[in-house]
């Protein structure tokens, strides 16, 4: 077939008039839509332009991708309305503070966001379209003067502009639509993800990610009453809309909030009617995880929608529907951005109204009392969470005085007060919110994200408002410093959490450096397990630039360390043998075809963007001609290695490497005689009379989705350095158990006897996980074989476990 020609016509609605002043998309990116994958820098310079054409549109850079990409947002609204726009939003806000304002003949706000996974790309494609329309159409001004559209482009440009090139150099002047033509098999690690191969819709609740935080800041300044998420699916698939599956909502999310998303869906079902399109909803997917653009703002007082359009996944594809093109699934996504800004229109006022009262509840439920949370040892941790928080608008104070509850202290400036009679209460109960118990068993994401557990922090709930001093305005990172110069040591605490970054400093400086390998006092003070003793005497630097040095690695990895005048301790002196030489180390990951690319990313970006540690990533396709020798480890994230790479890591580690793999590499170096690993069997609950019908629902309820267990910890253990607590909060997504070693020791990390802290796991996998490990390390050769069975570095906020594979590069040889 040849390359499927429509003109902008075939997007747009009949029986209307456009602006012959307004520039078409294809008289600004040299191609009609749909013809070609849209390119982020074109799609960007048709934006400019756009918004340099018409009075209806103002632009703004919101800041930059990893890959120096704008971050656009459109304000589309009547240009009378942009006369008055700040106070348009400042009386859209005051109406969410107070039941005193009428909101009658206020605007509705709608943020419209497209393609957040970059190779589902008749999103931001439609948008081309969509924007068009709003720009040059002659008959919308009752629409126009009602709504104020926040017109989000290309919510992944990274991954979008990766896509397109993808799509756009393997299309044939005559689309093949065959399925296995190679246009519709994208190279790993494929433009789903954004540079650091993150998914970006489940980042809206963390706030990780340059992206999100621009994103995220667009939608508090403006609480929008409607967010629309454009998405794709499988190519067999038709056209899908919210709701969702009722069962999985998440029970903080208001009922008006369903039955408000079901009323939209009349107007998407109309539309989607008038073109002879098919679709469903309330059939897969869900509302339950706040961190995806559908549900997020479910919990804002706004209504999160999910579009679900049937993949091309590049310019044409045969499918059980016939031959999906491209323009056709645009024209879907096109329709669906119009008919929510109709339903936008339509229900303007009890929308408003909606909005209003989720916040007059929220101000009227917020009991007299706080939350805190904080970590004694870990200023930095801390200080992440508190980030996330002011992200999101969320009152946080100062702790007024240090105090212990249930056997935590809680230190005024490694801790934070989170007031509950705030109007972001409802946000602040959904972050630490602990849930076990289900309607549903089944979760498109994970069923638990309970913050104090992924950052890993101490917490205490109920705690009388008077614990708080002065609200924080202007949130700031503790700094760091050397106490002292001196002429015989340092001690650098190993329990902060940039503590890596500033040893990789000091050793790739050529600096010696040892770790305590048990505790002790000097000069009064007390240092744990995995303390770093950095002596004067011997280094390549005088004492004067050493003192220097140090200086500038604690001010930029916000850590103190400790000047000593005496090797004579009150426990292992600094001489000691219990005082280990660290190995400056070169780490290399396995990454390519066969490895989880979300893993392979996040461990990426640790290194790079939070310890600014080099990590060289292998390609499985060169690994067998790669010389491997000069690597002191090599991590290897959840995979399928061919056997070909097994004779290659087993010589390396014999000869002393470290291998670090992660879930089903565990399983792959067990397999082939590397580490012995004894695996529980996992179980399926007894369910009798499971109709053809819920098969598959019953398989799916056996999976642990994502939820969080918890687990002893030896800390004199080198894995476990730096942590203070003798338990240790774990994500897990997969039923991989491991059984533990019948001596203790062997057993650093160790789930406990009922280890469930939030989140699914079904009645017989329960009972198969107590007292199982999730960590095992053995000797091979000169070398170490590590295993993890889950994730420890999870979508970049769960700060609570970074420090384990952080112990894995400097002690790893020493477990």
């Amino acid at each position: 077939m040849a390359a499927q020609k429509v003109d902008l016509s075939y997007y747009l609605p009949k029986n209307t008039t456009y602006n012959t002043n307004i520039p078409t998309p294809e008289s600004v990116i040299g191609h009609e839509v749909g013809e070609w994958h849209i390119t982020h820098d074109k799609l960007v310079e048709y934006m400019k332009v756009l918004a340099a054409s018409s009075d209806r549109i103002s632009i703004e850079n919101r800041g930059e991708t990893y890959e120096d990409r704008p971050l656009l947002l459109l304000t589309i609204t009547s240009a009378e309305n942009h006369k008055n726009l700040e106070s348009i939003r400042e009386k859209h806000i005051e109406a969410t503070n107070s039941n005193a304002v009428d909101v009658s003949k206020n605007p509705i706000v709608v943020y419209q966001g497209f393609s957040i996974h970059g190779n589902e790309a008749s999103g931001s494609n439609a948008a081309l379209a969509v924007a068009y329309y709003l720009a040059a159409a002659e008959n919308i001004d009752d629409l126009l003067n009602n709504v104020v559209i926040l017109f989000d482009p290309s919510l992944n440009p990274d991954g979008l502009q990766r896509f397109a090139y993808w799509a756009n150099t393997n299309r044939s002047e005559n689309i093949n639509p065959d399925p296995n033509d190679r246009e519709y098999f994208e190279i790993w690690p494929r433009g789903r993800t954004n540079h650091y191969q993150f998914d970006m819709n489940r980042d809206w609740l963390p706030v990780q990610l340059p992206e999100s935080t621009a994103r995220i800041a667009s939608f508090h300044k403006w609480l929008p009453n409607i967010l629309t998420d454009h998405h794709e699916m499988g190519s067999n698939s038709s056209f899908f809309f919210q709701p969702g599956i009722p069962s999985r909502t998440n029970p903080l999310t208001p009922q008006m909030n369903q039955d408000l998303t079901r009323e939209i869906a009349t107007y998407h079902a109309k539309a989607l009617d008038e073109i002879g399109s098919l679709y469903y909803s309330e059939e897969g997917f869900d509302d339950f995880y706040y961190g995806k653009g559908s549900t997020f703002p479910d919990i804002n007082g706004s209504i999160g929608i999910l579009f679900e359009q049937g993949s091309s996944r590049g310019h044409a594809q045969e499918t059980v529907n016939g031959i999906l093109t491209f323009p056709f699934t645009i024209r879907n996504q096109f329709t669906a951005a119009l008919s929510t800004l109709e339903a936008a229109k339509s229900m303007r006022v009890k929308i408003l109204e909606y909005q209003q009262s989720f916040y007059k509840e929220s101000r009227n439920t917020g009991l007299n009392k706080a939350v805190v949370f904080g970590d004694e040892k870990d200023a930095a941790k801390s200080f992440h969470l508190a980030e996330v928080m002011k992200k999101h608008k969320i009152k946080i104070h100062e702790l007024k005085a240090d105090f212990t509850e249930n056997g935590k202290t809680f230190k005024k400036g490694y801790s934070y007060v989170v007031p509950m009679n705030q109007k972001n209460h409802r946000l602040v109960k959904a972050m630490f919110d602990v849930r076990t118990k289900f309607k549903d068993s089944l979760f498109y994401d994970v069923s638990a994200w309970t913050f104090n557990h992924a950052f890993g922090v101490d917490y205490a709930e109920d705690v009388a408002i008077s614990k708080a001093g002065a609200e924080i305005t202007d949130l700031k990172m503790k700094s760091g410093n050397v106490s002292s110069k001196s002429n015989y040591g340092y001690l650098l605490p190993w329990n902060e959490f940039y503590t890596p970054k500033a040893l990789n400093t000091i050793l790739q400086k050529g600096i010696r450096a040892k770790v305590s390998m048990r505790n002790f006092k000097n000069g009064g003070n007390s240092y744990d397990y995995g303390t770093i003793f950095i002596p004067v005497q011997n280094q390549k630097l005088n004492a004067t630039d050493l003192y220097n040095f140090l200086n500038k690695v604690a001010d930029e990895s916000h850590t103190t360390i400790t000047g000593v005048a005496t090797g004579l301790n009150d426990g292992i002196d600094m001489g000691s043998n219990n005082f280990r030489n660290i190995t400056k180390p070169k780490v290399a990951m396995i990454v390519g075809d066969g490895v989880t690319g979300n893993d392979t990313g996040e461990i990426w970006h640790l290194f790079d963007q939070r310890f600014d540690m080099h990590i060289t990533r292998l390609d499985t396709r060169n690994l067998s001609r790669m010389d491997i020798t000069k690597y002191t480890h090599i991590v290897i994230p959840s995979s399928r290695l061919e056997k070909s790479a097994i004779e290659k890591i087993k010589t390396w580690v014999k000869n002393g490497g470290v291998v670090v793999g992660y879930k089903n590499t565990a399983s792959w170096l067990a397999s082939n005689k590397m580490i012995n690993l004894s695996f529980d069997k996992t179980k399926r609950d007894s369910v009798k009379n499971i109709t053809f019908e819920n098969k598959s629902l019953f398989s799916g309820a056996q999976v642990i989705g994502g939820a969080i267990f918890e687990a002893n910890i030896d800390r004199s253990h080198p894995i476990n350095f730096g942590y203070k607590n003798d338990k240790i909060a774990l994500f897990r997504n997969s039923t991989m158990f491991l059984k533990a070693d019948k001596n203790s020791y062997n057993n650093p990390i160790q789930y406990t006897a009922k280890p469930l802290l939030s989140g699914y796991i079904s009645k017989e996998n329960a009972k198969v996980i107590p007292n199982t490990v999730p960590f095992k390390v053995q000797r091979f050769g000169r070398g170490r074989v590590i295993v993890f069975t889950d994730n420890t570095n999870f979508r970049a906020f769960w700060f609570g476990t970074n420090k384990l594979l952080m112990n894995t590069i400097f002690f790893g040889n020493m477990m």
